[in-house]
């Protein structure tokens, strides 16, 4: 158990206190203003420490194995607005202000387009 199982509900948690796996990341779910999922990413304590410092998300990419801020290239940035952990500590909520074109590198508003079918 971790030791945000014994946090209280709202109270503030540390980075030390979040779980990261054991290659080193914890899934971060980020969400628009108006509570709309926009992507599922990476982070490891560097890029957690990178987000809060700068604002803005930054993401540890596990086939490049190296960070990257989001909206580097696209210009599509995201401003962090707050940083939640779940109640076992394992995940992130990051809630944004996003810019430009969207979260996705397709263009789209969300990553999350694609129903799943009802067949096999």
């Amino acid at each position: 158990m971790s030791d945000v199982a014994n946090v209280e509900p709202g109270e503030a948690v540390s980075v030390a206190q979040i779980v990261f796996g054991p290659d080193g990341l914890v899934p971060a779910i980020v969400v628009d203003e108006d509570d709309r999922v926009l992507m599922l990413a990476y982070m490891d304590a560097e890029a957690l420490r990178r987000t809060q410092a700068e604002g803005r998300t930054w993401f540890y990419s596990r086939s490049r194995r190296s960070y990257w801020a989001k909206g580097e290239t696209s210009g599509a940035i995201q401003e962090v607005l707050s940083i939640t952990a779940d109640c076992d500590g394992d995940a992130l909520l990051v809630r944004v202000r996003q810019h430009g074109i969207g979260a996705c590198h397709t263009g789209a508003w969300s990553c999350f387009m694609h129903p799943l079918s009802e067949h096999q």
